[in-house]
């Protein structure tokens, strides 16, 4: 199989397409054709040589954590599942690949009229947010500020707070402003005098905080929210047991995910992706999501 692969950490540059061995479904397996995969910071971690607790991994290695592509191969044991059903699915590493192989429990159907590069984007930011929000405990009439709000993550926390009842103020660059009005957010520019920003748009206080950005972010959000354990970091992980807030837990099930994607199905949720690269050219999306900026999701194509 063709793989965007690389043998040593280092730069986008690093990965470079490959031939690798297809690899078998296992029992209690299944084997994904993969249509598209997202691509995400999580990965350029993993190109830089980060490697996830618990995986020890061999070389070369394959990056790419969420998926979405055609089941053609069923390991032992494997039930409730048939070859050539359509899903969306997610894993550690790997996606980035014409076949990936995952534990059965880790894919769901992709609706019908789920666009295959939404599909393969899907599942890390539209996860994050939903465990995000249940950490901070957001329902009616919360106030919740979301930093980096029209990234991935924050896209699909704006809709989901909003469908929960809170006002959600969002924080993005000034083009993307009437991005986040189109979402439900109040938007807010970042930058200097941020803080004044979200308190004229906040008479009220802000009860909690989603800090997707980190730096000046964060601090504006500790200064803002009274309760800390309302307050979670995508982004600060190294400080968050120190100031005594939140980051994200394990918690990716096809259970939530299914949820999430039938919300997509119903019109309720939006997913924006901004760009689909073909897989050969993984190192430009490297490239473009270590900027920090953009709207939405990069995806790969691996038709």
């Amino acid at each position: 199989m063709k793989a965007a692969a690389f043998t040593e950490p280092g730069p986008p540059e690093v990965l470079r397409l490959t031939e690798l061995p297809d690899p078998q479904a296992g029992p209690g397996e299944v084997r994904v054709r993969v249509k598209a995969a997202g691509v995400q910071p999580y990965d350029a971690a993993v190109r830089g040589g980060w490697e996830p607790p618990g995986l020890k991994l061999g070389w070369p290695r394959v990056p790419g954590n969420e998926f979405a592509g055609v089941v053609d191969q069923l390991g032992d044991g494997v039930t409730g599942v048939r070859k050539g059903t359509e899903v969306l699915g997610f894993t550690a590493v790997q996606a980035y690949a014409e076949y990936v192989v995952v534990p059965a429990e880790n894919i769901t159907p992709k609706p019908a009229n789920m666009p295959w590069e939404v599909a393969g984007g899907f599942s890390a930011g539209a996860q994050t947010a939903h465990i995000a929000l249940g950490e901070l405990g957001i329902g009616e009439g919360d106030t919740l500020l979301v930093h980096a709000a029209a990234g991935s993550v924050g896209t699909i926390a704006v809709q989901l707070a909003k469908l929960r009842g809170a006002t959600v103020i969002g924080t993005a660059s000034e083009a993307n402003q009437d991005y986040l009005r189109e979402l439900g957010a109040i938007p807010i520019v970042y930058g200097d005098g941020l803080l004044d920003r979200v308190l004229a748009a906040a008479p009220g206080g802000v009860h909690a905080a989603l800090d997707g950005a980190g730096g000046a972010a964060l601090e504006v959000s500790l200064e803002l929210v009274k309760d800390r354990q309302r307050i979670l970091t995508l982004f600060e992980h190294d400080k968050a047991a120190g100031l005594g807030i939140k980051v994200i837990p394990a918690g990716r099930t096809a259970a939530r995910l299914a949820e999430l994607a039938q919300l997509h199905a119903e019109g309720k949720l939006r997913f924006h992706v901004r760009r689909t690269l073909p897989l050969e050219q993984a190192a430009e999306a490297h490239r473009e999501i270590e900027t920090g900026h953009g709207r939405g999701k990069i995806v790969l194509s691996v038709f």
